[in-house]
């Protein structure tokens, strides 16, 4: 199975992963990629545009390859915008989508407290352009569609 983990920067994301995925399950995560690829002593939420670049590629190239092998084993994929384009390939894939989202007031405090600030800019993107759920999540709440 295929889940799609979506919600703006600081939306527990990742905890949700935590929660639901077994360790043979595979976990595409753009935040964990970096950590892995990036030296010791760099900040936990590291936004280097060099070390994102080779980043990004090793997640598409985990994508190809995990997404071949969903009937055999869950994979799990943070994507916190995902494109028109790649939901229609994800609804092809049969994946799940889960939105995680605990409230704007909550993600922007956890921004503050925890990330670069320009995470802030994102979230509020977020917010403005997400496609509306069936229904629409309290705080805390997370939506299965």
């Amino acid at each position: 199975m295929l889940y799609v983990v979506t919600g703006p920067p600081a939306s527990g994301k990742s905890s949700w992963i935590d929660g639901h995925a077994k360790p043979t399950d595979i976990v595409i995560d753009l935040d964990r990629i970096t950590r892995a690829l990036t030296g010791p002593g760099a900040p936990a939420w590291n936004q280097n545009p060099l070390q994102l670049r080779v980043a990004h590629k090793a997640r598409y190239a985990a994508m190809h390859e995990a997404f071949e092998l969903r009937d055999q084993v869950d994979v799990y994929l943070i994507h916190t915008m995902p494109s028109t384009k790649a939901l229609a390939r994800y609804k092809r894939l049969d994946a799940k989508i889960v939105t995680v989202d605990p409230g704007r007031t909550i993600v922007m405090q956890r921004i503050e407290a925890m990330r670069d600030p320009e995470m802030k800019r994102v979230a509020t993107r977020w917010y403005q352009t997400r496609a509306t759920p069936l229904r629409t999540p309290s705080a805390g709440q997370t939506l299965e569609w």
